[in-house]
């Protein structure tokens, strides 16, 4: 994991716009250098998270921390803007929104499954997200390094702006939603899977344009979130490349 420590390093990183992940700051740390990693955070977006110090001890090891570490972000972000741009090459065009996924390992399954069905772009929320770390990395097979991966605020703002550039919204719920075989996918498409416990959001689901399910024949009613992004982007990749 490719960490920062100490807390001016740390509020340099943020103000020279580094790409962080996420900060863990260990609980109880005070003063001034530490208000200012808070706001500079959160006027950046930058996830920010404080953890016992037990916990903060495991990540430090034996560094010199001052209560503060950055972790890196091994990816490469986007604007929504050149996500668009690229995606609108495709005779087809796909993108894959990610609302609140928390699990790296889920993560990184599901950027292996996107990278391999040829997704033109992914947008992940910044709050509520797991981190693109070396684990993610991992567990997606080194598909990070090939995806075009923006990172959003307010993914409704970013599903009304890719609604205006011609794109239909499709989310997965089990919530008023029809079968996903169901729906033609010969049109530029926005797939939006949530988070594994909650399933998307009340209002992003508000505003998609198709709700879609996966019928289940067994007793359990839904599919792990990555398991499932593959079942949907395949279908749509079949009846798009069909």
């Amino acid at each position: 994991m490719n960490k920062i420590f100490g807390r001016k390093p740390v509020l340099e990183a943020i103000n020279a716009g580094v790409e962080l992940e996420v900060i863990y700051v260990a609980y109880g740390q005070h003063g001034d250098v530490i208000h200012k990693i808070f706001t500079s955070a959160k006027e950046r977006g930058i996830k920010i998270t404080q953890i016992s110090q037990q916990k903060f001890n495991e990540l430090a090891r034996s560094e010199n921390a001052q209560g503060v570490i950055a972790v890196k972000s091994v990816a490469t972000f986007y604007e929504l803007s050149e996500i668009i741009e690229h995606a609108k090459k495709s005779t087809y065009p796909l993108l894959l929104l990610l609302d609140s996924i928390q699990d790296p390992h889920n993560l990184g399954a599901i950027l292996r499954t996107a990278e391999c069905s040829g997704v033109d772009g992914i947008l992940i929320t910044t709050n509520q997200s797991s981190p693109i770390t070396e684990t993610v990395e991992k567990i997606s097979a080194g598909a990070v390094s090939h995806l075009k991966i923006c990172k959003v605020n307010n993914l409704v703002r970013a599903i009304e702006q890719l609604k205006k550039e011609n794109f239909w919204i499709v989310g997965s719920s089990l919530v008023n939603s029809k079968d996903y075989t169901s729906i033609d996918y010969k049109m530029p498409v926005a797939l939006v899977v949530g988070n594994e416990e909650k399933g998307i959001r009340k209002l992003v689901a508000e505003n998609c344009d198709f709700l879609v399910k996966i019928p289940m024949s067994g007793k359990i009613d839904s599919l792990n979130v990555s398991v499932a992004t593959g079942v949907l982007l395949f279908e749509i990749l079949r009846q798009q490349k069909s």
